[in-house]
């Protein structure tokens, strides 16, 4: 399988290759030069098959033979060690939830598999390689997880200062030894700007192994299939037809979500549920992107103005705007919003969404009363409440148990380096760390 720039489909490179680079050196973005589609038989026979064989399958068709098979059965089968199930709210609303890793959030699938991954492709090289990463909140952590450790790889975060919670905020600081995090003061697009302009730097180039461990590596993204194969899978033949609520930030989720689609999962539609932040709901409407400042929420993790993975969306179909609205629909959640969406779903069902899945919740019933069609909507629960207490009304926060991985983290020590949002001061540290 070969993997081409968003920017210029021409320049094309193999797996590896773009997983080592993390971006394209147009700038570009790496997507699949062709997206794979999966065998009838494998699509029939979904519904026995546990959740990592699902995921080996996949991996195997998006890759196209470039791993060994043994080698990436155990690549798969090292990375998802945990459940992806579905909760059911009614008969046709379905809860799917992600945030059964070490982390407790969606990230920990891409990032434990791209750990691996990297192990894999380096082993025996004693170089220093260096993952560089942006976070509005659980990718730092899942990727810090992940990589702790790690012989041969330090990890450099970049998080924004006082927008994260308490305790994704203490999962990001709470360890050492190759893992180091810098608080910056600004938003997370500046923290996504910030690492951009880092693997765009000659220098830096020259005196560091920089790769990505955001979406923008392809390695973070595809495992994100993974789990849109086995809700399909462990939904069975009585679902109908689906449609995909997806909390939106970066839209990594609805990235991977649509290359599922694209590979044979029959999806009605994705809904790009977004907070304020509404980048794409505009985009969708006018049919011009033009990137705002990011705005904070409660749903935190979302809160981007300048969607690192809508070129790729874009590239998925050719930039043709009336294909991308036939497949996605998109729609904002405010505070007020999202708020409302936890007390109904605590009311009704007695389940608590975390802020993200909340704004998925809300977006569904949206579209449900704006097109009045009959089918399954499954809702993307993103993290686990826990990381986002205070969030929640003291009724609905006395429903929430804290795992002990993140009671354990609170009033530790913190270790974070502050800095700027500026490039310079951010280079001289990547330059002398």
């Amino acid at each position: 399988m070969r993997f081409c720039s968003t920017k210029d489909s021409r320049v094309s490179v193999s797996f590896t290759e773009a997983v080592s680079r993390g971006m394209a050196q147009d700038g570009g973005l790496f997507i699949p030069a062709e997206i794979p589609r999966c065998p009838r038989g494998f699509l029939r026979s979904i519904g026995g098959l546990a959740f990592p064989e699902i995921s080996f399958e996949v991996a195997r068709l998006l890759l196209g033979g470039e791993i060994p098979d043994a080698d990436l059965r155990r690549i798969v089968g090292e990375s998802v060690t945990f459940d992806a199930p579905l909760h059911r709210l009614d008969e046709s609303t379905v809860v799917l939830e992600l945030f059964h890793g070490p982390t407790l959030a969606f990230k920990d699938f891409g990032a434990r598999f791209m750990a691996r991954m990297m192990a894999y492709m380096h082993r025996g090289d004693r170089g220093e390689h260096t993952v560089l990463v942006a976070t509005s909140g659980d990718t730092g952590s899942a990727v810090a997880s992940a990589f702790h450790g790690m012989p041969g790889v330090s990890v450099i975060l970049l998080y924004p200062s006082g927008r994260v919670s308490q305790i994704q905020e203490s999962q990001l600081t709470s360890l050492t030894g190759n893992v180091t995090a810098l608080e910056i003061a600004g938003t997370f697009d500046d923290c996504q700007r910030l690492v951009k302009l880092a693997f765009a730097d000659r220098e830096i180039a020259a005196g560091r192994n920089l790769t990505s461990a955001n979406s923008i590596n392809v390695a973070r993204l595809l495992p994100q299939t993974f789990y849109y194969f086995n809700a399909f899978a462990r939904l069975g033949e009585m679902s109908g037809e689906i449609v995909f609520s997806v909390p939106s930030g970066n839209l990594g989720n609805l990235t991977a979500g649509l290359i599922a689609w694209k590979m044979g999962i029959p999806v009605k539609r994705f809904i790009a549920a977004t907070n304020a932040n509404d980048v794409v709901c505009r985009y969708l409407e006018t049919g011009v992107y033009e990137p705002g400042r990011a705005l904070t929420t409660l749903s935190n993790a979302m809160d981007v103005g300048d969607p690192g993975n809508l070129p790729r969306i874009r590239a998925l179909f050719n930039d043709d705007i009336e294909a991308i609205r036939k497949a996605v629909y998109a729609s904002p959640c405010t505070d007020d919003q999202t708020r409302e969406a936890i007390a109904e779903v605590f009311l009704r069902h007695r389940y608590v969404l975390d802020p993200h899945g909340a704004v998925g919740y809300s977006a569904l019933g949206r579209y449900r009363a704006a097109t009045g069609g009959a089918f399954t909507g499954i809702l993307l629960e993103t993290a686990h409440p826990a990381k986002f207490i205070d969030v929640y009304d003291p009724v609905v926060r006395g429903s929430i148990e804290v795992p002990g991985r993140l009671r354990d983290l609170l009033g530790g020590e913190k270790h974070s380096v502050k800095l700027p949002a500026r490039f310079e001061e951010v280079k001289a540290f990547l330059m002398g760390a």
